[in-house]
């Protein structure tokens, strides 16, 4: 049996490299995008390597440049001979006050939650229909239910959620796609928009009243994944509940 291949988009930090930890745990080998984040990737390339010897190829590229994916897609195919799957994970998230937004944040927000994921899927649909593979898009909740002050990353996510359905009528029966969509995973590295009282505010109004984890994420990426072979077109929500009354 041919060990999956799977690549991770923003791969290095936070949730994407919790996803790549758990895959990677359940036998997949791992190509580990990153576009700044060299260290890190490097770390836990390294550190996955040496459980498993080139279990993981870590690549850099700039997503929002349409011209490199067929590049990245070549040199994946030239590694690892196939691809299995892909996790668009990659993203920006900051505030865009309306009446502000100019073309740098349209460039930043639109082109790593909806630009990047469209050309990267498009390149990679022909390997992945080879090997009856899979996309995993992680949008957020606010794609369906817009979070106050920030119009363009809501609308960027939105435009992430249609196309994981879109994709999904498009490369059928060959390829499945889905979406998962998380709540209040973690904060932003830079939570001033996020001060105590808001997350308590957040936490609050969530069912569960606690935050999630990235693994929280991964585990349901990795079961869309390796565990679903009867669902596509699909959007899970992991926020603990808070959808269920926003």
């Amino acid at each position: 049996m041919k060990v999956p291949v799977i690549l991770v988009t923003g791969a290095a930090r936070r949730v994407g490299a919790q996803i790549v930890r758990t895959l990677h745990a359940a036998g997949a080998r791992i190509v580990l995008h990153y576009r700044s984040a060299a260290t890190e990737a490097a770390a836990l390339a390294a550190e996955l390597n040496a459980e498993r010897e080139d279990s993981v190829l870590a690549l850099n590229c700039d997503l929002r440049d349409s011209l490199a994916l067929p590049r990245l897609m070549e040199d994946i195919i030239a590694h690892y001979g196939r691809l299995d799957g892909l996790v668009n994970n990659a993203s920006s998230f900051f505030p865009t006050a309306l009446g502000s937004i100019d073309e740098a944040s349209w460039d930043a927000l639109i082109g790593s939650n909806l630009k990047g994921p469209l050309f990267l899927s498009q390149a990679a649909a022909p390997h992945l229909a080879a090997t009856h593979g899979c996309i995993v898009n992680i949008t957020d909740i606010h794609a369906e239910r817009p979070l106050k002050g920030y119009p363009l990353y809501c609308a960027a996510k939105a435009g992430l959620l249609g196309l994981t359905r879109a994709l999904a009528l498009e490369l059928a029966p060959a390829v499945r796609v889905n979406a998962v969509a998380p709540g209040a995973i973690e904060w932003p590295d830079n939570d001033n928009d996020f001060p105590p009282a808001a997350q308590a505010a957040i936490i609050d109004h969530t069912l569960l009243k606690r935050i999630g984890s990235p693994f929280d994420i991964a585990r349901t990426v990795k079961f869309l994944i390796f565990d679903a072979p009867y669902v596509t077109g699909q959007v899970i929500n992991v926020d603990g509940g808070r959808t269920a009354h926003l």
